[in-house]
C-alpha cells in the first residue's frame, strides 16, 4: 500500500499535473492540500475516471483539502472535532484499515501575529484530537503540509532562517509533541540525500538552487511503523511548467 501527500497550491491550476502524476504513480491514497476551491467546483468526476474515489472539503480562494483513494474511505471527518474553525484544513477517513488524516497546518505568517497565535491554538487542538484518535484507530497516519521544520536539517540556511516562520522553537515544540504521542517521522526512518526538501520558494530560483524547506511530513502511529518500508520525496513534479511550490511525499506500507 502506498500513500502520498501533496500541497498542490490550487487544484484548478494543477489538476492535469495531479492526474498525470497519479497515472505514473498509482498510489492507493493521495491527500491534497490548498485545493483552493469551493466544494461544488471539486473535479470528482475527473478523479473517478482515473480510478479514485474522492472526499473533499473546500472553500473559496484559500485552504481546502481532499482525500483520494482507490477504495472508498469510511468514517470520514472534516476538520478537528470540537475545535471551532471556519477554515477547511483537515480531512480524515479510513482506507483499507488505515486511519488517514490529511492536514493543511496553518502557515502562521510570523511570530507575534494573530495568525501565529491561531497556529498555536490549532496545533494544541490537533494534538489532543490525535491522542484520542490513536486509541480508536491504532493504524494511523498523519500527513500533509505541516508548515513546520523539525530541525536545521530541514532548512537550506538554518542561520539565516533561525526563529523565522516554520523554524521557531514554539512551532517545533508542537511538532515534537506529536512525536511525543508516539508518532514517527517516516522520512527519518531511512537514509535520505543531503539537503532533502519538499518546498521551494518560487522567487530567486529557489528550486534550481535547492533553497528549500522540508515542511511536508508523514507521521505514523506505533502500530503502523513496522509496516513502513520506504519514504521518498518526489521532486520531479516541481520541474513542471507552472508547478506547485511543494513536492509529493510518498510512503510505502507492507501488507498486514
Amino acid at each position: 500500500m502506498r500513500l502520498a501527500t501533496w500541497n498542490v497550491n490550487s487544484l484548478t491550476v494543477r489538476l492535469p499535473q495531479v492526474l498525470d502524476w497519479l497515472a505514473a504513480n498509482p498510489v492507493d491514497v493521495l491527500v491534497l492540500q490548498e485545493t483552493k476551491m469551493t466544494d461544488d467546483k471539486f473535479p470528482h468526476a475527473a478523479f473517478a475516471a482515473a480510478g479514485y474515489q474522492a472526499q473533499w472539503f473546500g472553500q473559496k480562494t484559500y485552504n481546502g483539502v481532499a482525500l483520494l483513494s482507490k477504495t472508498e474511505a469510511t468514517d470520514v471527518v472534516k476538520n478537528i472535532p470540537g475545535f471551532s474553525d471556519e477554515l477547511a484544513r483537515v480531512i480524515t477517513g479510513t482506507v483499507n484499515g488505515v486511519r488517514v488524516i490529511g492536514a493543511y497546518f496553518p502557515n502562521g505568517q510570523a511570530p507575534g501575529t494573530e495568525k501565529f497565535e491561531y497556529k498555536m491554538y490549532w496545533l494544541k487542538a490537533l494534538r489532543d484530537w490525535i491522542k484520542a484518535e490513536m486509541l480508536l484507530y491504532p493504524q494511523l497516519v498523519l500527513m500533509g503540509d505541516y508548515n513546520i521544520t523539525f530541525d536545521d536539517l530541514d532548512v537550506w540556511d538554518p542561520v539565516l532562517l533561525k526563529d523565522t516562520i516554520h523554524c521557531t522553537d514554539e512551532e517545533r515544540y508542537h511538532l515534537q509533541a506529536l512525536v511525543g504521542l508516539g508518532l514517527t517521522d517516516t522520512h527519518r526512518m531511512f537514509p535520505q540525500p543531503d539537503k532533502c526538501y519538499s518546498w521551494w520558494d518560487y522567487r530567486d530560483f529557489g528550486f534550481r538552487r535547492n533553497r528549500g524547506l522540508r515542511i511536508d511530513h508523514v507521521l505514523v502511529s506505533p502500530a503502523l511503523k513496522p509496516r513502513v518500508t520506504a519514504c521518498v520525496i518526489d521532486t520531479l513534479p516541481r520541474k513542471n511548467e507552472r508547478p506547485s511550490d511543494h513536492a509529493p511525499v510518498v510512503i510505502t506500507l507492507s501488507s498486514l
